[in-house]
Parts: C-alpha cells; sequence; structure tokens
C-alpha cells in the first residue's frame, strides 16, 4: 500500500514538474521579440519610398517588413542555413561539427546556429557568446519554431539582421547600399547583403573589398552548382561591383515625413503623394527658387489636391534653401497674411445671399472709412465696374466697399464655417481690412477651402442636384485613410451651387494687375479658376487654382517675413501653378447647375436686373437668390427736344414734341471717375433756358477725404506746395463758389478744382453752386 502510494505521489510531483517545465517553455518567449526604435519611413500611392527619419538610436532600421524577396531568400538559406525548411530550430549536426572545431582551436570559431537561432539571438542583445547561452538559444528557438512560420523567421531575420555600420535589416541595407527597393536587387546583390551579416563589424562595403568579393562570388557559385542560377546568370553576376559607400536615403517630401513624424514615428506610413508628380513639382519648385532667389526671395511652398477624393497628391512644404533661410520649415501650414485670396469667397457670399447679381455694377471711387484708406494697385479707380470684373481684376477698393456693404460680422461667419483654423479673432480685430490680407491663413485650409466649393459643384451635378453634408472636410494624405463626405441632402452647407460656378466664371479671367504688360503665364487652352494675392508690404504672395479635378496652391515669401520688391502674386506665385497645371491632366470645365439658377432679362451696363428704363438688355442665368436684388437703378427716362440736346418739359415745349429716352446716369463721383475708361459714357445733357422744373443737381467732393489730415510739402526753393480741392458735379458748366472757413476764396467753372495754401490746424471747407447746393468737408493740415 506504501509503494502504490509513494508511487502515485512521485507520479503527481514528475507530473507536476513536468506542467510547470511545459509552462515555463510556452512563457519563455516574449510576445514581442523585438523593441527597437525604428526609422519613420513615407512612401508614396504606388509604394515608393519617398524619405525616412532616423532611428531616435541612430540606427538605419527600417520597421518590421514581413515580405522577404524571394532572391534574398534563397541566398541568405544557401549561405547560412541551407536545412532552414527541415530543422525544428536547430540542426544537430551543425552544432556537433560546430563544437567539434571550436574544442580542437580552443576558443569560438565555428557557429553552428540556425537562422532561428540567429533570430533569437539578435532579439536577446548584448549576451555574452557562451555555450550556457547557446543553449537558452536553441531552447527560444524551438519555441520560436512552434509559435511562427518558416516565413515568419525569414522576415524577422531579414528585418533586424545588422548590415555594416549603423544599417540594420535588408530593407535599409537596399536603400543604403544600392539605393532601390530589395525586391529590385539582382543575384550579386542580393548575394552581396546575404553575406553581410555573417560579420557585418569586418566585411561592409568601403572596407576589406577583396574578402567581401570573395564571400559573394563563393556564395554565387554555390547557387551555379545547385542549379539555382544558370552560368550566364552567374558569369554576369560576378563581374559586377561592389558598392564603395552609402547611399543618402531619397528625401522627395522632406517637409510631409517631418508632419508624419509628429504623428506616426518609428512607422511606415503610405502616403497618397504621386510619386511622379512630387518630383516634377520639386523641380519646378527648385527651378523658381534658383531665380527668386536672386532678389533675396528664398522661400516658397505648393500644394495639390485631389478635388474627388481630397487626397494630397504632391506636398512642398518649402524650397531647397539653405538652413540661414529656414529650409526645415514647412509653410504649409504656417499663418500668412491672406492678401487679396479670401476676394472670391466674399463675391460668392453675396452671390449666395442674393444681395447683388454676378455683374452688377459696384463702386470704385477714392474711398476712407475714418483712418483707413485702401487703395487699388494701379492706384486708379474706375468709378463703376462689373464685380465680377472687380474680382478677377483684384480691385482693392471695391472689395472694401463690397465688404462694408455685405456686413463685417456676416462676412466673418462665412470665413469662419471655412474651418480656417487661424481666423482666431472677432470680426472688430481685422475690421474692413478683413477682405485685403488684415487676417492670416495657411496654405493648406486656403486649398481645402478652394477644394470643397469644387467638389460642392461636382456632387451637384453629379447626384441631380444634392449637396454632402460634409463637403468642408480635411483632406488627407494618408493612404489608409478615405474621405467620407457625409449624407446626401437638398440642403447647401456654405454656398449654393450657383454662387459657387458664377464665381468660379469669373476666377476663369485672366487677374493679371492693371501695370502687368507682359503677361506670358496664362495658357488659355486650360480652363482654370485661379486667384492671386499679395500681402501688404510685399511680404506673401499667394496662387491659388481650381479645375473640376485638381486644386494647386503656391505661396511664395520668405519665411521671416521679410518683404522683398516684387513679391507679388501674379510675378512670383502664378508662374509656379501654371508650371504645376502642366504637368496635371487637362479637365473639362464645371457643369452649368441649371436647376439652381434661372434665367431673367439683365440690364447689360449696370449688370443689374432690368428695370423698365434698360435699353440695352440680354437674358442671363443668374443664381434664384439673386431675384430678390433691386432693378437697375442707373437708367431713368429723361424727356429731350427733338435734336436731344436738351432736356425739356411741357413748360417749354408741348408734349407731342418730347423724345422720351432712356438714360445712363452715375452719381456726380462715379461718373468723374468712370468717363475716364469709358469715353462713350454721356453726361445727361442740361435743361434748356426757357423750361421751368427741378434740377436735380448733386456735389461730391473727390479730394480731400473726409476728416483727412494733409501734410503740405516743401519744394526745394522752401516753397509750400498748394493744396488742389476738388470736386464732381452734376452740372459741370455750373459756376461753384468755394469758401474755407466761410471765407471767400473763389470760383471755378467746367473743371471744379481750385489751389489753395491753409495754415496749419482745422478747416472747413464750403462749396455753393450758383442754385444753392452745397457740400462741405472738414480737413486737417498738419505742421
Amino acid at each position: 500500500m506504501n509503494k502504490i502510494t509513494n508511487y502515485i505521489k512521485h507520479h503527481k510531483i514528475k507530473s507536476v514538474i513536468i506542467t510547470i517545465i511545459l509552462i515555463a517553455y510556452y512563457f519563455c518567449l516574449p510576445k514581442l521579440l523585438f523593441k527597437d526604435p525604428t526609422a519613420t519611413i513615407i512612401t508614396s500611392a504606388n509604394n515608393e519610398l519617398l524619405g525616412a527619419q532616423i532611428a531616435s538610436d541612430g540606427q538605419w532600421r527600417f520597421p518590421y517588413n514581413d515580405s522577404v524577396p524571394e532572391k534574398f531568400k534563397t541566398c541568405i538559406i544557401q549561405f547560412e542555413d541551407e536545412y532552414f525548411y527541415k530543422h525544428p530550430g536547430f540542426n544537430p549536426i551543425s552544432i556537433f561539427k560546430a563544437l567539434r572545431n571550436n574544442l580542437k582551436s580552443g576558443g569560438i570559431k565555428r557557429g553552428g546556429s540556425t537562422l532561428t537561432q540567429q533570430v533569437i539571438r539578435l532579439s536577446r542583445k548584448g549576451q555574452k557568446r557562451t555555450y550556457f547561452e547557446k543553449l537558452k538559444e536553441l531552447i527560444l528557438a524551438t519555441r520560436l519554431e512552434f509559435r511562427a512560420s518558416k516565413e515568419t523567421i525569414l522576415a524577422y531575420y531579414s528585418s533586424n539582421a545588422p548590415f555594416g555600420g549603423n544599417v540594420i535589416g535588408l530593407d535599409a541595407a537596399s536603400w543604403r547600399y544600392f539605393n532601390r527597393k530589395a525586391n529590385e536587387l539582382s543575384w550579386a546583390e542580393n548575394a552581396t547583403l546575404a553575406v553581410l551579416p555573417n560579420a557585418p563589424s569586418l566585411i561592409y562595403p568601403g572596407k576589406n573589398q577583396e574578402r567581401l568579393l570573395q564571400k559573394r562570388n563563393s556564395l554565387l557559385k554555390k547557387l551555379l552548382k545547385n542549379q539555382i542560377i544558370d552560368s550566364l546568370t552567374y558569369n554576369l553576376s560576378i563581374i559586377e561591383g561592389l558598392p564603395q559607400k552609402p547611399y543618402p536615403l531619397p528625401q522627395t517630401a522632406p517637409h510631409l515625413l517631418q508632419k508624419v513624424v509628429q504623428l506616426n514615428k518609428g512607422k511606415r506610413i503610405q502616403t497618397t503623394i504621386d510619386a511622379k508628380l512630387q518630383k516634377r513639382v520639386n523641380h519646378i519648385v527648385k527651378s523658381h527658387y534658383n531665380q527668386l532667389s536672386q532678389n533675396e526671395i528664398y522661400n516658397a511652398a505648393v500644394l495639390v489636391l485631389d478635388v474627388k477624393t481630397r487626397q494630397v497628391l504632391a506636398y512642398i512644404g518649402n524650397t531647397p534653401t539653405d538652413k540661414a533661410h529656414q529650409k526645415d520649415v514647412d509653410i504649409i501650414n504656417k499663418p500668412r497674411s491672406t492678401g487679396s485670396i479670401l476676394k472670391p469667397f466674399l463675391y460668392a457670399a453675396m452671390l449666395d445671399a442674393g444681395d447683388m447679381l454676378p455683374n452688377s455694377l459696384v463702386t470704385d471711387v477714392p474711398t476712407q472709412f475714418g483712418s483707413y484708406n485702401p487703395e487699388n494697385y494701379n492706384k486708379t479707380y474706375d468709378g463703376a465696374v462689373p464685380a465680377s470684373r472687380a474680382l478677377s481684376r483684384s480691385l482693392n477698393v471695391p472689395a472694401v466697399r463690397m465688404l462694408q456693404t455685405f456686413g463685417l460680422d456676416r462676412f466673418h461667419h462665412y470665413l469662419k464655417e471655412l474651418h480656417l483654423k487661424d481666423l482666431k479673432y472677432n470680426a472688430n480685430h481685422y475690421g474692413l481690412s478683413l477682405i485685403l490680407g488684415g487676417a492670416e491663413s495657411n496654405l493648406w485650409d486656403l486649398c481645402k477651402s478652394y477644394a470643397a466649393l469644387s467638389s460642392t459643384l461636382n456632387h451637384y451635378s453629379e447626384t441631380s442636384s444634392e449637396y454632402f453634408s460634409n463637403e468642408f472636410c480635411e483632406p488627407t494624405f494618408l493612404a489608409s485613410k478615405h474621405i467620407d463626405f457625409g449624407k446626401k441632402t437638398n440642403d447647401k452647407t456654405l454656398f449654393d451651387a450657383a454662387s459657387v460656378y458664377l464665381t468660379y466664371e469669373s476666377l476663369k479671367e485672366v487677374n493679371r494687375p492693371e501695370s502687368d504688360e507682359n503677361w506670358e503665364f496664362f495658357d488659355g487652352s486650360k480652363q482654370i479658376a485661379w486667384k492671386t494675392g499679395t500681402s501688404f508690404g510685399f511680404r506673401d504672395a499667394w496662387a491659388i487654382g481650381s479645375t473640376k479635378d485638381y486644386v494647386v496652391g503656391v505661396w511664395v515669401g520668405n519665411a521671416d517675413g521679410e518683404g522683398r520688391p516684387g513679391l507679388v502674386g501674379v510675378q512670383t506665385a502664378a508662374p509656379i501653378l501654371f508650371d504645376v497645371f502642366d504637368l496635371l491632366p487637362n479637365s473639362d470645365w464645371f457643369s452649368k447647375p441649371f436647376d439652381d439658377m434661372q434665367k431673367i432679362s439683365i440690364c447689360k451696363k449696370s449688370g443689374y436686373r432690368a428695370s423698365q428704363n434698360c435699353d440695352d438688355i440680354e437674358n442671363k442665368f443668374i443664381q434664384i437668390s439673386g431675384l430678390k436684388t433691386e432693378p437697375c437703378p442707373y437708367h431713368i427716362l429723361v424727356h429731350l427736344d427733338k435734336t436731344e440736346t436738351f432736356q425739356v418739359n411741357s413748360s417749354c415745349v408741348d408734349i407731342n414734341n418730347i423724345k422720351h429716352k432712356s438714360w445712363f446716369v452715375l452719381p456726380p463721383l462715379m461718373a468723374y471717375y468712370y468717363k475716364t475708361k469709358n469715353p462713350f459714357y454721356k453726361p445727361l445733357p442740361k435743361f434748356r433756358d426757357d423750361c421751368l422744373g427741378e434740377n436735380r443737381v448733386s456735389i461730391q467732393f473727390i479730394y480731400p477725404k473726409e476728416n483727412n489730415t494733409i501734410f503740405l510739402p516743401k519744394d526745394f526753393d522752401g516753397k509750400t506746395n498748394d493744396l488742389i480741392l476738388k470736386i464732381a458735379h452734376s452740372k459741370p458748366e455750373t459756376t461753384v463758389f468755394w469758401y474755407i472757413d466761410e471765407r471767400y476764396i473763389g470760383s471755378t467753372k467746367d473743371i471744379h478744382e481750385l489751389a489753395i495754401i491753409p495754415k496749419a490746424g482745422k478747416h472747413l471747407i464750403t462749396v455753393v453752386d450758383e442754385f444753392g447746393n452745397e457740400a462741405k468737408r472738414w480737413i486737417t493740415i498738419s505742421e
């Protein structure tokens, strides 16, 4: 009985011991074999390497790759472990031979390790090479064979084997030594890499070339002997040279790499970048940089988006300048003064709100809002100009006046809906200068906004006049991320389709500045909606354009904010914009959103809805919200004599002899400038002297402006220059009397200009015409 009891007891102890051993064996291998930091890798949409940042420990160690090229797989097995697919993690015959040789030599001359054992040794860094350590490696190797497939073990090895210097893993080695992907290497190149891990500290490119060549050719001969390669391949392979020094890794998109590092450090990230396009845009930027740097303009950025997928196709964060000029700064997401680049959004907002029609005349005269005095680029005025032309010509004064009419808070709300993250303050902080660069934004947000407008139009046409709820979404440079445009809806997200289309129709026109006569960048065969912008002080130059399929955004300037003469959007950014568009496929123009438009009668001269007095009418499609705009205010019905020389009425002419005619009449100040650009503009005929009736008279100051502070400079001889007073009178032939502080100073007729030299201080200028009509203006003359 005792024997049976003892037997059972011993049997249980054995079972427990065996169980403990099995559990220990099961858990002896860490779940994660390799914890070393890895380099950050970005690849293009077709998996071409775009750039890499070295691992934090200073090693070129690419992230784990489970794909091992067949040629390298064959070479490493033939060189290191011929029985790899047959053994359970260790090879008894190899161990026996290694042990025998080592005992004979009195030291460790031969390892006898399998590839599986080498993977274990690589994962257990810093361990001494002792027989006890070998035993542990053997046990762990068998455990690894249970847990992982042979292909996985090979992938572990190829991703973590040392290849000389600070190069770890096959992927890094193939780029550093042969400047291309591992699966593109020849037999000779794969053989070279296969022999390197055997003694990486002793043999690596540029050192011990004869010994490296001998090992490589020996392996190639073995491949020939085992009929893995034929004699022709062998003979060609042995004459291939060896790599002499490591190549630098590609830096095709260095600023995008830095962006990826912030979020995905140490990972291999496939981006949406079109590698071919990225390289060609890099070349364009470099070429323009070489020219711009001659004018001390050192930085530029370019972003290309696919409208339909909202993917980033090219990302150039800066020029290839030097560190002194901040070459590492990614300009694409940096806030810069917007210049005129926001004007299209104001135009679209006013159309969308039904505040104007596409070609409604807007005022372009000298204007002052308190101390703010906007000016056009060429410092001239048109008097009145169609809104679409004001946009395409990027006129500043009409834009500011349109913003004042539309409402600063109202427009600020629209901009906030665009999710411009650098628009951080309330509307009053920016004031009316908001539309001319008083606010800041960045190339990413602006391109995103233009892409959203284009996509709104595309989706409206593609979905039988429906919108998407998430149209103003963030673009992506990650291939794994797909944009969700939200649900279909009948409600617009921000702008209606017709307003966007009409805005783009205006932007399709060449918006060159008036002083630029050597325009050579616009290819008329390409239909592109585009806009330039220049910030105050010539610090930022912008150009953003969109087709149905692509958005291209360009910023040019100096990262430190230094302004330069000639740093103008149309001269520096636009040429880059069109060079980039030349690389992209041509796109059809946007489909007209008929369901969001209506055809009505438009006054040709004013661009307003035709009134009963308009005599030159055309039928045009407008946005539906435009139906609530007022009819033309500039056409009136006048009564003329038979010769159409004078205005008359029934007090002086028989009713049957009066001609009734429609007449286009602008307010005096608008007319004063309008007729300088429109020679066929006819002022209203004056009333015949014998006619009784009310003469409508208007007087407006041209100069000085309201509450102006004026400094009168002196000539070289010390004489103070005159102050020239100017007014516009609706009947120029009328005599006008001038007063300063109620003191008479003279009269004018036909041309109403008067020169005076007032004393320093505040003065009231008064003008009175012969009919008693008057106008007043306060001015201050500074010392």
